[in-house]
Parts: C-alpha cells; structure tokens; sequence
C-alpha cells in the first residue's frame, strides 16, 4: 500500500509541476549539499542526502522533479508539525531513534511517519504501540539497602521518586491500640499506589533505616522535597507509648505534587511556593500541638500523682460525683411523672 502511494505521488509531482510553477511557487536550487526546511514554523538545516537517503515523499519532492514553495528568505516551506521532523531526520540519518515513552507522541509520530511515507519508522512506532496497550504485569519496588544507595539512585533516575520507612525494630515503647492497623494502612497505600503508577513514578522501600518507624519522602529532580512523619511519641499516666497515624490526605497531596516532577523541567515556581508554604505551615502546627499535648500530659501525670493519697483519689471522686448527679437527675424525673 505504501509502495503504491509512492508511485501515486511520483505521477502527481511530475504531471504538477508547471501548475506549481503558475501558481507562484518558486524554483529550488538542488545542486546544493544542503538544504534550509521550515516546517509548520520549526526551522531545520539538514544535508540532501538525508532527505533522498529511503525511498519515502521527502526523496519525491527532493529529487528535483518539482517546484517547491519557498518563503522570503529561501526556506522551504512543508505545511506539517515541526514537533516531531527532528526525529525523523535522525532516523533518516542513521536508521534508528529514540521513541517518545509518550503513547501520544508515539501516536503523533506514528501520523508524521506515515504522511512522509516511511515505512520503517511507521513499523517502529506501531510496535512501540502495541506495548503501551499490553503493558507488562510487573510492578517494581526497589528495596535500598543504605542511605548512600538511596541518594545515588533517586539523583541518577530521571523519574520522580517515592520512599516509604517502614521498620518496626526502632521502637522502644509499646504501641498505641491503633497504631498497628495505621501501619498496615501506610503500607496497604504504598502497595496501590506503586501497582497504580510503577510505570511514572520510581518507588522505594527503606527497611533498614535506624531514625524513624514510618515516614513518606518524595523527591523530584533528585532532590526531596517533602517528608511525612507517621510516629510520634505520647505520654500516659504509667509510661510512654508510640502511636503511628495514616495521614491519607496529605499522604495523596504530596503524591499528586510529585507527579508534577515528571516534566524535566521545573514544576510551576508559584505552584512549587504554595505548597512548600503550605507544608511548613502544616509542619509547624502539628509540631506546636504535639508540644501543647505533651505539656497537657505531664501537667495531669503530676496532677494525679498529688491527689493519690489514703482516700479516694481525685478523678474517683470527680466519677462518684458524677454518678451521684445523674442519679439525682434520675430520681427528679421520675417524681415529676
């Protein structure tokens, strides 16, 4: 079918070529090494022998047999997207390419291959294709094995990272009775989410690190550029405990704001200051109510402490006047009825 539309084409450049000259269009110089392409606004310097190397459109209208528009200054004018001719050019060159990872680049180059009558390029592009639409059931979760490895891998991967802490032997104290379900939840988010997006997003396990229990970083551009914390200590009246939390919204907000490290450029620098804003914001009030607490704590620790006695210490008291309040409540109604 290609083939054919070649042949097609042939028969239309030659029999066309004096209603081009007529229509205003002017004459190319051929017997230079070099020509001057502007494509759809994109300006290209390539040599001829590129454009006329595969038996393609570019060799028809290269070869000399038709008259080709020019602008002003003498560049060729082709009315296509200039977005992806620089990779065809590179394919001409050499015969092979680096493919967009894109599904919608490779579509769009997949279009300008086939309106220059590559074939070989097309084939490329359709495998490249088919993989997109049959992905490969793998998910992969690297596990690290030193802070050094981490940092070494996160700079060197052009993708946006995301590392989960997860090592229970850190802990000195007892947990709180919420806090084992709130770690299977972080590590049950992680799971999903590494499954949803392994192919975007690079995902790491940390099970030997010796500072936290569980804590998210995420990274982008190879640098980290939020952290969330899920342990902290609390105080009860006999001794202290470690309570783990699930932080799920925030834990999806930063996610959402490493997906905008794909592009290798910067994310937007406004966008980029809200959110860091945002979190020091957030850091600042959980560690002020954190304080707050552990204040409130020791104040009622001592509190009871100094009410223990040979009577009936104070928040008994403070039960039995309850108790006796509502039994009084009681009684009043019943009189009334």
């Amino acid at each position: 079918m290609i083939c054919s539309d070649i042949a097609v084409f042939r028969r239309i450049v030659v029999f066309g070529t004096v209603s081009n000259t007529a229509s205003g269009r002017t004459s190319v110089n051929f017997n230079s090494h070099y020509v001057k392409l502007n494509v759809g606004g994109c300006l290209f310097n390539t040599a001829k022998s590129t454009l006329v190397k595969l038996d393609n459109m570019l060799r028809a209208m290269f070869s000399g047999r038709m008259d080709l528009e020019t602008d002003s200054e003498g560049w060729i004018l082709i009315d296509r997207c200039g977005k992806h001719f620089g990779t065809i050019l590179n394919f001409l060159r050499d015969g092979t390419v680096a493919l967009p990872e894109s599904a919608r680049e490779l579509a769009e180059l997949y279009c300008e291959a086939k309106y220059y009558l590559i074939s070989e390029l097309m084939e490329l592009c359709e495998n490249a294709l088919n993989r997109h639409a049959n992905p490969d059931a793998i998910c992969k979760v690297i596990f690290i094995t030193s802070e050094k490895e981490c940092q070494q891998l996160i700079q060197a991967h052009p993708k946006p990272a995301v590392k989960i802490l997860m090592n229970r032997n850190n802990n000195k104290f007892s947990y709180t009775p919420t806090s084992d379900d709130n770690l299977l939840k972080n590590l049950e988010m992680f799971d999903r989410l590494s499954l949803r997006f392994s192919s975007r997003i690079l995902f790491i396990k940390d099970v030997i690190g010796t500072n936290e229990i569980c804590c998210w970083t995420f990274y982008g551009h190879g640098k980290k550029f939020a952290e969330i914390c899920c342990t902290s200590i609390v105080y009860a009246t006999d001794k202290k405990h470690t309570k783990v939390e699930f932080p799920e919204n925030r834990i999806y907000e930063e996610f959402l704001n490493t997906l905008l490290y794909e592009n290798p450029q910067q994310p937007d620098p406004e966008l980029m200051q809200a959110t860091s804003q945002r979190g020091a914001g957030l850091q600042r009030s959980t560690a002020a109510v954190s304080d707050d607490e552990e204040i409130e704590s020791k104040q009622q620790t001592a509190q009871a402490e100094a009410a223990s006695g040979p009577g009936p210490s104070r928040s008994s008291s403070s039960l039995a006047l309850g108790r006796f309040r509502k039994s009084n409540s009681a009684s009043n109604s019943n009189n009334n009825l």
